[in-house]
């Protein structure tokens, strides 16, 4: 697996593709910097790597202790960390589950020591509008968060595919993730018979 400086390197070097595709392909520059800034974060805070004590785990500075519960329920390099689309998904909804958790409690704070009122129905209304009129500009972060958690993901399993063909030759590529059959077992052992009974 490369270290996590050749994964920066790797996000630096990509940057320019991604900036110039996007903006050949939307010709919008908002949409390209929320692309661009998008990947930038999801190849050095937002990838997969956050499943273990890494660098991007480091990254998060005082925050880190958010991703604790993360790394505990999965497996490194599993599908739901690494896995396309899977992967940015689930922790986009585990960040933002925790922000809308650590909202709720300032509201419900302030409410208490303000003496506010607040009208939750306003607020969730207020929510799923930003939503509606933004949704183009939150697709466009997800993408550029997909693309970076991506360019991560691709090196660690070309750089094991690497691997695999210098110790075992195309072998090692063609029988990589097959499930070996066991031979079935009976239940009962074979009892040898002792010798000179035998006819």
């Amino acid at each position: 697996m490369p270290s996590g400086q050749t994964h920066d390197r790797i996000t630096i070097w990509s940057l320019p593709m991604v900036t110039g595709v996007t903006l050949v392909s939307t010709r919008s520059s908002n949409v390209t910097l929320l692309v661009a800034g998008g990947f930038m974060f999801g190849g050095f805070m937002f990838g997969p790597d956050l499943d273990i004590y890494s660098r991007q785990f480091k990254r998060w500075g005082f925050l880190r202790w958010i991703w604790v519960p993360y790394q505990k329920s999965l497996r490194h390099r599993s599908f739901l960390s690494h896995g396309p689309i899977i992967g940015t998904t689930l922790r986009v909804v585990y960040l933002t589950t925790f922000l809308a958790v650590v909202a709720i409690l300032v509201f419900v704070v302030l409410a208490k020591l303000g003496n506010v009122a607040f009208n939750w129905g306003d607020v969730w209304r207020i929510v799923g509008r930003t939503i509606s009129i933004y949704y183009g500009e939150f697709f466009a972060l997800f993408v550029g968060f997909e693309l970076g958690a991506m360019s991560h993901s691709l090196s660690d399993w070309t750089n094991s595919a690497y691997k695999r063909f210098q110790k075992q030759g195309i072998q090692g590529l063609l029988n990589h993730g097959k499930i070996k059959k066991r031979k079935p077992t009976r239940g009962v052992k074979a009892v040898r018979k002792p010798r000179g009974t035998q006819r």
